[in-house]
């Protein structure tokens, strides 16, 4: 690779990182907790390296620090290293706890997509097969005739047979429904379903 090849994306450049600095940046494990300012310090060592622009070096390095073998290793006890390896400063409690929430929300967020990729993708293995041997149902299976209903004759109620708070049958349709009187109005009565609904209807429409 020619110096005057730019690195055109975040894989590359965390890759020149470690070739350039395999005391600071590693390839693969635990990462090691970097020193504070360490965009600068690289600004300056790679500032007339034509490979690397001061946004993609950002970018590249915001990656590499949000990544999961780099949270691993913000722990009780870890130091922070400058771009030669040095050791400076151990880490900070509010810094340690700021990495493993951010561990643990990203692990979530990876393993709920994990869930839902593998709910959406179709089964395969002997299950599946057994699925696809079974006969789609073309229709539902025909329904025994009813027998016609016997025709009631029902005798109507008259207007003095009734009374207020009285539990009727109110003739809905074909059939009577149960019902309560609510008002009596000359020769209309208003009665109340048992829906909550309520009805006004002549007395001939009742069954007592």
């Amino acid at each position: 690779m020619e110096n005057s090849e730019k690195l055109t994306n975040n894989k590359q450049i965390i890759a020149y990182l470690v070739e350039m600095f395999p005391l600071c940046f590693i390839a693969e494990g635990e990462a090691k907790p970097l020193k504070i300012g360490i965009f600068q310090d690289l600004a300056e060592r790679l500032g007339d390296d034509e490979k690397v622009s001061k946004t993609q070096l950002r970018s590249a390095l915001r990656q590499y620090t949000s990544s999961w073998r780099y949270l691993h290793g913000i722990k009780p006890g870890a130091k922070r290293v400058d771009l030669d390896g040095v050791e400076g400063e151990e880490l900070q409690a509010e810094h340690i706890e700021h990495a493993q929430k951010a561990l643990k929300e990203s692990k979530a967020k990876v393993f709920a997509e994990r869930k839902a990729a593998a709910k959406d993708k179709p089964a395969k293995g002997p299950k599946a097969a057994a699925n696809k041997a079974k006969p789609a149902r073309t229709s539902k299976p025909k329904a025994k005739a009813e027998k016609p209903a016997e025709k009631v004759n029902y005798v109507p109620a008259e207007i003095d047979q009734l009374k207020v708070a009285q539990e009727v049958k109110v003739i809905v349709g074909k059939a009577p429904v149960p019902a309560t009187i609510v008002d009596i109005n000359k020769d209309e009565v208003q009665v109340q379903l048992m829906s909550g609904m309520t009805l006004k209807v002549k007395a001939q429409h009742l069954i007592l």
